[in-house]
């Protein structure tokens, strides 16, 4: 399984001009704790940085700004780091943990962005799977009590 199998493709856009209110709002109304930040390039989203609601309060709130006067580029991270599409989950978290990013945007080919991917998304997963053992198990032992019925 990759990245791309997995990841969320609807994805909360900003731009560096969007205002921090705004951006703020939009957390709210779509009940996430991050916005991709994108240029658009030839019919292209690409991913430039991430707003987190951590750096709303970090870099912000604790500070005492006024967020209706600030724009998401002067408070997202930037520099993002991404995963690709074809990356393996045991990469995809192995990379994450060498950042410290709880989530990432998952980019195609050609640097676009297609989905994001968080830990909450690979804690599912792995609870899923481990799920799975815990049923094989259970049927293991179900099918060995019938077959030493007398």
């Amino acid at each position: 399984m990759n990245a791309g199998e997995i990841c969320n493709r609807e994805v909360v856009i900003a731009y560096r001009d969007t205002s921090l209110a705004e951006a703020a709002r939009l957390m709210r109304e779509q009940h996430v704790g991050s916005l991709i930040v994108v240029v658009d390039r030839a019919k292209e989203r690409v991913p430039v940085g991430i707003l987190t609601d951590r750096d709303i309060v970090v870099a912000v709130v604790a500070k005492e700004l006024d967020a209706r006067t600030l724009k998401v580029g002067e408070v997202m991270s930037g520099g993002v780091f991404a995963v690709r599409e074809q990356d393996g989950l045991a990469e995809v978290l192995r990379a994450m943990r060498e950042h410290g990013v709880r989530r990432v945007p998952v980019v195609t080919p050609s640097g676009a962005l297609a989905g994001i991917l968080t830990i909450d998304d690979l804690l599912e997963l792995v609870a899923e799977e481990l799920g799975d053992f815990v049923r094989t198990i259970s049927h293991e032992r179900v099918r060995e009590s019938r077959m030493r019925e007398p």
